[in-house]
């Protein structure tokens, strides 16, 4: 993984910690683990050694959802979002970003960042069964 590549995923996943991200663990012996990262559980060594020490861990990737994904319904409601006050745009889509739009993105874990298309993110096929069970 390029430096920043590594920087990118670190920022993504610390944004997310609140909203129990669910990742993939590659061990450096070879086996893998699954689970919710979040700030109840293991967060701090899971990601001291996933970015900064390598003892045990060869990679992380969480598990995303597309923005193609959404569905009506969220797209009502993320829009509902943009109420409060604008801290930017996306000058390439046009997208507005707000604090709110930005949480409530990473509240329904989805991959406004293009980490799946980057190869750093998992995407999640069937949000129901690996997020709501």
């Amino acid at each position: 993984m390029k430096p920043e590549e590594k920087e990118l995923l670190f920022k993504d996943l610390s944004a997310r910690l609140p909203y129990h991200i669910r990742c993939k663990v590659w061990l450096k012996y070879g086996t893998t683990e699954e689970g919710p990262l979040d700030l109840e559980h293991n967060y701090g060594d899971v990601l001291q050694d996933a970015f900064f020490y390598h003892d045990r861990i060869k990679d992380i990737k969480p598990y995303l959802r597309p923005l193609s994904s959404m569905t009506k319904e969220e797209k009502n409601e993320y829009l509902n979002t943009f109420e409060k006050s604008i801290i930017g745009t996306d000058e390439e889509d046009g997208r507005v970003w707000t604090v709110d739009s930005i949480d409530w993105l990473n509240s329904h874990h989805f991959d406004y960042r293009g980490l799946i298309d980057k190869g750093l993110a998992i995407e999640v096929t069937d949000y129901n069964n690996s997020y709501k069970n």
